[in-house]
């Protein structure tokens, strides 16, 4: 039981705080810098236990460590069901931090995982490659676009490749776009490196990880993928069923239900973006599997050229999200069951 309850609304230059105690009355309401020697000076301000709350952003694990070094339980909230529980007409930083101090002495909290150091890090490698990935990307497609508007054919498939270098060198283009693609070469050279780089180091930790080396034995899944999945999923004991694991990809549609209607809209999209991407990657070689190639066809053919391949590639992801549990739950390598008998002709 906790003598006062705290809610925390974080911005960039300071941290709006609202004290209440346990019958709903105000204590305090001040603003205080999000850094090491405010949150310090906060953290020993109240001689009794605090119970605080903070939405899910940017520094709020910072908060959140720091206040828990000083005494403080606190709560990462989710900050889109926060929303949905306390919808307001008006919204004030003061506003926010004392409905989250209310949901917190109401026991309302819509509390969010937070992984540990040793995971955080795992993440933060395996999103860095991806984020090197999306700049070069990027870059290549500058490229492209230059190439386009001075109308130059790009007479190979891979315009990076040996022979499309080449071709970019000797390419004649009108100033500034000639240097410039020469600047973005010498860029994407660059990236090449980091990311090799970064595939090397996740390469080498993936085989230590407890659950790397049972997903790359799922089909679609490689050691970059597996370490990928893995520090999305962190701990798998958390889920306590294949549907909460699916559900925390994103991978699951929207459900509208009133009475008798029932309609089915587009995926929620919940969960780490980076997982569910990991996941769709994975299917494109998947689907190719005899554990799901008849059925990927199959929902492809019925749903049409339209609509078919994203559809099937996101029913076959949460499949193997399915049996992703299995193999981390069971610590067991991926081996899909056939049927129990023979069918009938």
């Amino acid at each position: 039981m906790y003598s006062l309850h705290a809610g925390l609304d974080l911005s960039r230059r300071r941290l709006d705080v609202c004290v209440v105690d346990p019958d709903g009355d105000l204590v305090e309401e001040l603003a205080v810098r999000p850094d090491s020697l405010g949150l310090a000076e906060l953290g020993t301000r109240y001689d009794s236990p605090v119970a605080a709350v903070i939405e899910s952003m940017n520094g709020s694990r910072f908060v959140h460590d720091r206040l828990e070094e000083a005494g403080w339980a606190v709560s990462v909230a989710d900050a889109r069901l926060v929303k949905g529980l306390a919808p307001l007409a008006a919204k004030t930083d003061k506003i926010d931090a004392r409905v989250l101090a209310e949901l917190s002495r109401r026991d309302l909290v819509p509390q969010i995982w937070l992984p540990d150091p040793d995971v955080r890090a795992d993440r933060e490698r395996s999103r860095f490659r991806l984020h090197l990935i999306h700049h070069r990307v990027a870059l290549k497609n500058r490229i492209h676009a230059a190439l386009i508007a001075y109308g130059k054919p790009c007479p190979v498939s891979d315009l990076f490749g040996r022979t499309g270098r080449q071709m970019l060198t000797t390419l004649d283009l009108p100033e500034p776009w000639r240097s410039n693609i020469d600047a973005t070469l010498a860029t994407i050279d660059h990236l090449d490196d980091q990311i090799r780089a970064c595939e090397i180091e996740l390469r080498q930790l993936g085989a230590t990880h407890p659950y790397v080396p049972l997903l790359v034995t799922a089909p679609g899944i490689g050691p970059i993928l597996g370490y990928t999945i893995a520090a999305e999923i962190g701990d798998i004991a958390r889920f306590a069923t294949p549907k909460k694991l699916v559900g925390y990809t994103g991978l699951c549609p929207r459900v509208d239900q009133s009475g008798e209607r029932d309609r089915r809209g587009p995926i929620t999209k919940n969960g780490p973006r980076y997982l569910r991407w990991a996941l769709i990657e994975a299917t494109i070689w998947a689907a190719r599997h005899p554990a799901y190639r008849d059925r990927y066809q199959h929902t492809k053919t019925r749903l049409g050229k339209q609509r078919g391949t994203k559809v099937a590639r996101v029913d076959i992801a949460r499949r193997l999200t399915t049996a992703i549990w299995h193999m981390l739950t069971k610590n067991e390598t991926f081996n899909p069951a056939g049927p129990a008998f023979a069918l009938a002709a």
